[in-house]
């Protein structure tokens, strides 16, 4: 979420909102600026949406998801600074933040490499060790958040194809997005009533998550996150923030 930048529009944030429970938002770095990170932060707070941090690489041209050389310090401290702008934001508006989920290649490089998976968890307990770290499941991401003493979030990817060893299917190939709503809502209650996922080639493997991620840029998310909400709810399952 908040991932719009001057005039430039991303996503559908204000039909998104009311459909959800938490919210990535864009701390300025790979989307972003303080005019919108202000009007996100008051759009979650208007429909009772937690809020959590969604910094990554500086990289504005490439939206964050090229992957990058960088040293584990500089990826710590940019961290820092991202997550700060957005909890000044969210405290002029009274909003605390609760969580911290790395942006595109970021994450994925974190899922598979530990240093860089560190550098995330050593970020966040040294801004606030209370909040919360999303991270793929069995990744370095969640042993990394545990290993600093953080609360972790594993997350699942509704609308993403898996690979069989649980990692993300890469954006670079075919299907890697998935985009019919009725398999969608499927996969997401699957998810979280049965904990599997089905893979591209039709196995199915394990997947403990916590959280579901629905990408704001996905077209349709609107009626695609309302639909996912209302499948959740009607298999019995509680939606609500993560605190």
């Amino acid at each position: 979420m908040g991932e719009s930048f001057g005039p430039w529009k991303m996503g559908a944030d204000d039909e998104v909102m009311p459909n959800i429970t938490s919210a990535n938002v864009a701390c300025g770095a790979h989307a972003g600026d303080p005019r919108v990170m202000r009007r996100t932060v008051r759009a979650a707070k208007q429909h009772g949406v937690s809020v959590g941090a969604h910094p990554g690489f500086a990289d504005l041209q490439g939206f964050g998801r090229r992957e990058m050389q960088a040293d584990a310090a500089e990826v710590e401290d940019s961290l820092i600074a991202q997550i700060g702008a957005l909890a000044a934001i969210a405290r002029a508006e009274g909003v605390p933040i609760r969580h911290v989920k790395a942006h595109g290649a970021l994450y994925n490089m974190a899922a598979r490499d530990a240093r860089l998976a560190g550098a995330i968890a050593a970020a966040i307990k040294a801004f606030d060790p209370t909040l919360i770290m999303f991270g793929l499941p069995k990744s370095p991401m969640i042993d990394a958040g545990l290993a600093a003493g953080l609360r972790v979030a594993a997350e699942g990817f509704a609308d993403r194809a898996y690979e069989p060893d649980g990692s993300l299917t890469p954006r670079s190939r075919a299907g890697a997005v998935i985009h019919e709503p009725t398999l969608v809502v499927e996969r997401a209650v699957r998810m979280v009533r049965d904990r599997v996922v089905i893979t591209p080639d039709g196995r199915e493997i394990p997947l403990e998550v916590n959280t579901i991620c629905v990408h704001g840029d996905t077209p349709g998310a609107p009626e695609l996150t309302r639909r996912i909400r209302a499948g959740l709810e009607a298999a019995g399952i509680q939606v609500r923030p993560l605190l």
